[in-house]
């Protein structure tokens, strides 16, 4: 880190040290022991300007109180039915470590449906995700390996992708909008796996449109991207649609223990455990889902959405007159 950054930390924990007593002590929570990397990742989202990181983090902050997020891990969706059906239908999970000991989490873009509950069911379960990773398994990491893991990959399964998914964007730009604004700097790639046509076609439309960091970021792999992904990780890390061609990330591509996005998967067991052990501290447990009041995006991503729509929309319309020819 040049020095330049360097001072930048220095002059950020400064402005931090006269938050008041609240946001400290949320603080805590988000930075586990590692304030300096966590104000490091901040100031990567702002283009290492300052007084923009630390309206930033401010603003986050507040959003945690208000929103109740420091408790977020003692509310338990309740029955286990309907959080059984939210995973099915908000397919992610976490598949094991790279080589390097970062966590793989994964995510089935394709075949999520979101159609199971209220978006405030979903975005609540998202942050749960969110929490436990940045809470639990990353400061674990830290402990096991001796040094700060305050990161993760993320391989997107784009298996099933449709037309039908842009009724889906107002609800991934809420949680998309909910991670750049709280959670920055999080994961370090994005492999994207078993791409469609359409997906195709927006990246091409999308990719100029993004931040040099950003984009670099993320790579589009061929086909299932197992010989790629074994390159950075085990086979028993290996997200269950990437373990053969064709595999997808289909409910009925493995079995409910390999399958990532299952409750039945020891990830998901182990967090939903844990929100139930939490919530039995309480003396009363707090019923019916979070509601979070969720940011609005920044004009880019506004701009990002827009373009995905009318692509959307002109392949629509190119399948529609193509199956008018053939009739």
């Amino acid at each position: 880190m040049g020095a330049g950054c360097e001072d930048a930390v220095k002059q950020l924990s400064s402005l931090m040290e006269q938050v008041e007593a609240p946001l400290k002590r949320s603080f805590q929570n988000v930075h586990q022991g590692y304030p300096k990397e966590t104000l490091m990742r901040f100031l990567k989202a702002r283009e290492w300007n300052v007084s923009k990181a630390h309206k930033m983090i401010v603003d986050s902050l507040n959003w945690r109180i208000q929103n109740e997020i420091d408790s977020v891990l003692e509310r338990p969706i309740v029955p286990v039915d309907l959080y059984r059906s939210i995973r099915d239908s908000q397919l992610v999970g976490l598949s094991g470590y790279t080589k390097e000991g970062l966590p793989v989490f994964t995510i089935g873009v394709g075949h999520s449906t979101y159609d199971k509950a209220s978006v405030h069911y979903y975005v609540q379960s998202h942050i749960q995700i969110n929490e436990y990773r940045d809470r639990i398994i990353l400061p674990r990491l830290s402990q096991q390996f001796g040094r700060p893991v305050t990161s993760c990959i993320k391989v997107l399964d784009m298996t099933g992708l449709k037309l039908s998914a842009l009724s889906q964007i107002k609800m991934l730009t809420s949680i998309s909008t909910v991670d750049d604004l709280n959670y920055p700097e999080k994961t370090e790639t994005y492999y994207v796996v078993n791409v469609p046509y359409i997906f195709s076609a927006c990246w091409k439309v999308v990719k100029p449109l993004l931040q040099e960091r950003t984009k670099k970021k993320v790579k589009v792999l061929s086909g299932c991207g197992r010989d790629e992904l074994l390159k950075i990780m085990d086979y028993s890390s290996l997200p269950h649609f990437c373990r053969r061609e064709g595999s997808g990330s289909s409910k009925h591509s493995a079995s409910d223990v390999d399958n990532c996005f299952s409750l039945d998967h020891p990830f998901h067991k182990e967090l939903y455990g844990h929100i139930k052990e939490q919530a039995s501290h309480r003396e009363l447990i707090k019923m019916g889902s979070l509601h979070v009041s969720i940011p609005e995006p920044d004009l880019n991503d506004a701009k990002i959405v827009e373009v995905i729509q009318a692509e959307f929309q002109k392949i629509g319309e190119q399948d529609e007159s193509t199956n008018g020819h053939k009739d």
